[in-house]
């Protein structure tokens, strides 16, 4: 298992992933949260892994199923999506 780049290790099969925010563009547009939420991306770098996690490590790009449901957690008070490792359909090869 890689180190991860968080103060937090999670248990068995889950998955850290920042969460994904697109309320303000790179050149400085604010977006409504309709269209902030059409733009959202769900292929993420993973921030941190349990150790039952098996396909999934700390710096893979993985794509995460859309239609799975995920927690929202704070970490050093930023937020975080945690998923279960089942709920990742694959790698992006770089």
């Amino acid at each position: 298992m890689a180190k991860s780049k968080l103060n937090f290790t999670p248990f068995g099969g889950w998955v850290v992933l920042p969460q994904p925010s697109a309320k303000k563009t790179k050149s400085g547009i604010y977006l409504d949260d309709e269209t902030a939420k059409q733009l959202q991306t769900n292929i993420l770098e993973v921030l941190a892994v349990g150790p039952d996690c098996r396909h999934t490590k700390t710096g893979d790009t993985v794509m995460v199923d859309p239609t799975s449901e995920a927690m929202l957690i704070h970490i050093d008070e930023v937020p975080h999506l945690f998923v279960n490792e089942f709920q990742i359909l694959g790698k992006i090869k770089k």
